[in-house]
């Protein structure tokens, strides 16, 4: 028999993909080449997966459903807790989950991919498609398919690739989890490194820590007050320690939350409050005044903070679509709280945030932030402007990934967690970690063990 031709477009399949990982589409199965009927189905796909169905109706809707599970005909319901079903419209996939995975596909020998109850393609042999919201999976039918239930076309793809690349992310996201979970600061006093998150406002320090924390937490969270707005939206100083997961016990790590930079004067974070922040004078919900900086007489202020009440690590938070417009005032800011910094011997580094809405080759694959010229583009500039922490760095030696800048996708609108955003930002908080224990040895130095035990 002749090649199989696809009706599924390369973007279609691009889309599907990106939701399984590093894989690509066999066509197995095709109605109006093999039969609309589930003899036909079965004969050439049973026993094979993962598998993407695919149904097309008169209406120009495309939808299906995905399983890992191999098809049979035992008639039996197969338990898939990755099990999803889909419409394509628009470039875009509306993804609804199973939300009873006991009851996630059925083998039924006179029907092609059975889901659950909700989707049905090729039902009783033939072309017409059974639907049904309210099982087993939750949808929209009018959005997913026009309530058009005749089908002018069914396709079955085998997802190649699977275990190769999907499982090697998850294997690789896990890896970095228990790194940062076995994470253990040198000084028997600090039970928790702290990095201070600094940057102008909106450029997403309190979206990262949501972003860390949902990434533990299995989905998407939104604890720290985050958004879009001229002025920031933080105006206290705020202490955020994430845990392993609902209940979970604090991991060793806590990221703290300043007020955003602003390039005006009187506004936003005050300079001066940074040395107190870096030196752990300031207390948890500490309200920012930008026209005074903080004095000894306020209330919980720490007169003599220990080493655990100290910044370990700062991050800078740049948002990668404003590089280039940077306002001089804000340069001229960061310069200042850079040598503050400095001269206190605390590392620092760059969170390069929203690099899929700075470069169109990252926004369709996160995994090209390491190819993109764009990026490399913005880190040179981020050089050039010698305000930030890399005066030892020379332009020739430029390449993504820096070991001091970290370039990182926070969650905002999405629903789902994605697997390759959450390498992005595991590896960030992986090397946010590592430069703390570079302070750690830098204090050991200085002041010797005895000191450290604080």
């Amino acid at each position: 028999m002749s090649t199989l031709n696809s009706l599924l477009s390369k973007n279609q399949q691009r889309t599907i993909c990106s939701q399984l990982g590093s894989v690509k589409l066999k066509l197995l199965y095709k109605a109006t080449v093999h039969g609309f009927t589930g003899a036909a189905f079965h004969q050439r796909c049973d026993n094979q997966s993962p598998t993407v169905s695919v149904g097309y109706n008169a209406s120009g809707y495309v939808f299906g459903g995905y399983t890992k599970q191999p098809f049979s005909q035992s008639g039996q319901y197969v338990n898939d807790d990755q099990a999803f079903i889909f419409g394509l419209a628009g470039g875009k996939l509306q993804k609804y989950p199973v939300t009873n995975s006991p009851y996630a596909i059925r083998m039924i020998a006179n029907c092609g991919p059975y889901f659950g109850e909700s989707l049905v393609l090729i039902n009783g042999s033939q072309p017409v498609t059974y639907s049904n919201p309210q099982s087993y999976y939750k949808f929209n039918p009018a959005e997913m398919h026009g309530n058009d239930l005749n089908l002018t076309e069914c396709e079955v793809y085998l997802v190649e690739g699977e275990f190769s690349g999907k499982n090697n992310i998850l294997q690789k996201r896990k890896e970095l989890m228990e790194s940062i979970k076995n994470f253990k600061p040198p000084v028997s006093s600090v039970s928790q490194a702290r990095v201070l998150l600094i940057g102008q406002v909106g450029a997403g320090k309190s979206s990262f820590f949501n972003s860390i924390n949902s990434v533990f937490r299995g989905h998407v969270t939104s604890q720290a007050i985050s958004g879009s707005s001229p002025t920031s939206l933080t105006t206290q100083f705020r202490t955020y320690s994430v845990k392993d997961g609902r209940g979970g016990k604090p991991l060793p790590f806590t990221l703290c939350d300043t007020m955003g930079l602003e390039d005006s004067k009187g506004a936003g974070l005050d300079v001066d409050d940074i040395s107190s922040i870096l030196k752990g004078h300031v207390p948890d919900f500490y309200q920012f005044n930008p026209t005074a900086p903080l004095h000894a007489e306020v209330q919980g202020y720490r007169k003599s903070p220990r080493i655990k009440d100290k910044i370990h690590c700062v991050a800078y938070v740049i948002d990668a679509c404003k590089v280039s417009i940077m306002p001089t005032n804000l340069e001229d800011k960061l310069a200042a709280i850079r040598r503050k910094v400095n001269l206190l011997g605390i590392p620092q580094l760059v969170l390069l945030t929203k690099v899929d809405e700075a470069c169109p080759l990252v926004k369709e694959d996160l995994r090209n932030v390491y190819k993109s010229g764009y990026i490399q583009d913005i880190v040179r500039i981020l050089l050039i402007m010698k305000k930030l922490p890399y005066l030892d760095i020379k332009l020739d030696d430029v390449g993504v990934p820096l070991s001091c800048i970290v370039p990182v996708k926070n969650y905002s609108g999405e629903l789902e967690l994605d697997l390759n955003c959450d390498i992005l930002l595991l590896s960030a908080l992986i090397q946010m970690l590592r430069f703390t224990d570079n302070y750690f040895d830098e204090l050991s130095d200085r002041l010797g063990s005895t000191e450290l035990k604080d």
